[in-house]
């Protein structure tokens, strides 16, 4: 399946859904930033979500609690992979230089990432 692009307003419920992992839309207001967003605007967000298959619910009577049918890092893994395809032209080295340029990265970070490599270049087959 085809994972659909999220626009913010989405992506921020969703970061709200993956960090509950069950919850109904009061649930989800609760920790959405201040101005709050109103009840209707959420559940109609939500709803989007469902037809975009990143969310699912169960009923209770009226009342729908939602959940993720999409997981967080599957997520991840298909933002990375735009934004690498998009800006970097699939390289993994341009997006670190680019990082590194801007000062996004520092010293420690790229020992950490030095660490990840040796890690992986060590990992028996």
């Amino acid at each position: 399946m085809e994972i659909k692009d999220l626009t913010k307003a989405e992506e921020q419920i969703m970061q709200v859904l993956w960090q509950l992992e069950s919850a109904f839309v009061k649930d989800m207001i609760d920790l959405l930033p201040e101005p709050k967003p109103a009840y209707n605007t959420v559940s109609t967000i939500v709803r989007i979500l469902e037809t975009k298959g990143f969310v699912g619910h169960t009923a209770f009577g009226k009342a729908h609690q939602y959940h993720p049918l999409i997981s967080k890092e599957e997520y991840k893994r298909h933002a990375t992979e735009k934004l690498l395809g998009n800006y970097f032209e699939n390289s993994v080295e341009s997006m670190f230089s680019f990082f590194v340029k801007e000062e996004k990265l520092d010293v420690n970070d790229v020992d950490e990432i030095l660490k990840l490599i040796n890690k992986f270049k060590n990992k028996p087959k």
